[in-house]
């Protein structure tokens, strides 16, 4: 079975990952399971979600020899010009919890109501090979940020995502619901096609 490298060092992705890819014929390892060729540092230097995943993507196909997946999210709400966007991973620096990151948020939108509080989840996934091809997509997800953090599934911004099509936020949605609606499941539906696509094109 070949291998498919997920390139991210946070547990909670890799764990979504592997449950949106689960059936696929391929073998998931993450970066803590396999021998790369060089040290290596991923620095996220892009200014939008596709560079920041194709660097991801390529960095970690060419360091350790497989085929590799990777992906950049974040959050853009509408009433901060579209931040954190880039830099949701590290909003009001790289010290803050993500409950403080919620505060944060919260507080610059005291005042906001309804569709004033109007955000989008955002993800780009990349599929690169060893010699550097590679392959992206987007999938997004529309909502609003909670008046307050709801619910304690999920990771990273799901308590103040409020999806309206659920009546819930992300991290009050059950794990296989939450696939479902999210913006990493719609992109892992793409995934799965093009590694389908893939897979059956190596057997021809």
């Amino acid at each position: 079975m070949d291998k498919l490298l997920l390139g991210t060092s946070n547990p909670s992705k890799l764990l979504e990952l592997r449950q949106l890819l689960k059936g696929l014929e391929y073998r998931f390892v993450d970066p803590t399971e396999v021998k790369l060729k060089r040290p290596l540092q991923i620095a996220e230097t892009g200014a939008t979600f596709e560079e920041n995943a194709a660097i991801k993507a390529q960095g970690y196909a060419a360091a350790s020899g497989l085929l590799t997946l990777a992906d950049d999210s974040g959050l853009e709400i509408e009433a901060l010009g579209g931040e954190p966007g880039v830099y949701s991973a590290r909003y009001g620096g790289e010290e803050l919890s993500y409950p403080q990151r919620f505060e944060l948020i919260l507080e610059r939108l005291l005042g906001c109501q309804g569709e004033q509080r109007r955000a989008r989840f955002r993800c780009v996934m990349a599929l690169a090979t060893p010699k550097g091809d590679l392959t992206c997509w987007e999938a997004s997800l529309d909502g609003l940020i909670a008046l307050q953090p709801r619910g304690d599934g999920g990771f990273g911004y799901d308590p103040i995502f409020y999806v309206p099509e659920l009546g819930a936020t992300l991290a009050e949605a059950r794990p296989g619901l939450k696939n479902l609606y999210s913006h990493r499941g719609r992109a892992a539906l793409k995934a799965r096609q093009v590694l389908e696509l893939r897979m059956a094109g190596a057997r021809a």
